[in-house]
């Protein structure tokens, strides 16, 4: 089974997995590590670490979702992903939103971290779309 860190800056990650608990229920398999002002770098870094612990435990990989490529959050969990000492696997993705928190239910049973990192991204790709005007009438016939 697989674990789910979403790891963010500020309060999103929490309001991200409370939102989702709105919509499915409990979300056990989800954690949330914010990173903020009165922690800074290194207390974000404590927490996530105890924060992969907890949700290490009887998964067979971790996958963490970050709001953004390159800043704290990112940076710290690939340390993780990529130090070869990290068991279960890490995987890292960017751009978390809450189709992804929703759609994470999907990918949960996958046994590989790696895998279960790609198909959620196909999964959620098709959500991002941009509202366009209607170009033609609707008629009203059927």
């Amino acid at each position: 089974m697989i674990h789910i860190i979403v790891a963010t800056h500020g309060p999103l990650a929490a309001a991200l997995l409370e939102s989702g608990k709105m919509v499915y229920g409990d979300l056990p398999h989800i954690h949330a590590v914010c990173l903020n002002d009165s922690t800074g770098i290194e207390g974000f870094r404590r927490d996530f670490a105890a924060t992969l612990r907890e949700a290490s435990a009887s998964a067979d990989g971790v996958l963490v979702l970050c709001d953004m490529q390159s800043g704290t959050p990112w940076n710290v969990a690939c340390e993780q992903a990529f130090n070869p000492l990290t068991f279960p696997p890490v995987a890292v993705i960017a751009g978390v939103n809450l189709p992804m928190v929703l759609q994470a239910d999907e990918i949960m049973h996958d046994a590989q971290v790696r895998t279960a990192a790609a198909r959620l991204i196909a999964l959620t790709q098709p959500t991002l779309v941009q509202a366009l005007p209607v170009q033609s009438a609707q008629t009203d016939d059927f």
